[in-house]
């Protein structure tokens, strides 16, 4: 994992501070050994990274979804509503997109379906 430890240092804050949503260098930690929706933030930031990190990166995926399941706090209020891979619906076409081949071919068995003669001008 030198790509991931290459780059990324994390290190306890220095003060109590509440989170400074205005800073540009800072951070924002996730577990996600311990927090179902922060491995699928890591799962998409490996999606959309450069090469060299998404792999050690699949590699650290790995790792925590083939070991035990671990909740932390925030991982357990977390847990009932993390949306699932594969789980969301397919879109279905709209209606109208349905009906139009059927009456299409309905036109067509019945004849009315002739081409439009040109219109003189």
């Amino acid at each position: 994992m030198t790509e991931l430890t290459r780059r990324y240092l994390v290190m306890a804050m220095a003060t109590d501070a509440p989170f400074d949503h205005a800073d540009p260098e800072g951070v924002f930690v996730l577990k996600p050994w311990k927090d179902p929706a922060a491995l699928r933030a890591l799962i998409t930031y490996r999606e959309n990274c450069y090469p060299e990190l998404g792999l050690d990166l699949d590699a650290w995926i790995r790792a925590i979804e083939s070991g035990p399941v671990v909740r932390g706090g925030v991982g357990r209020r977390n847990d009932p509503h993390v949306k699932r891979a594969g789980r969301a619906k397919a879109a279905s076409p709209s209606r109208t997109a349905r009906q139009r081949p059927a009456r299409r071919a309905a036109r067509a068995r019945s004849g009315s379906m002739t081409p439009k003669k040109k219109r003189r001008r």
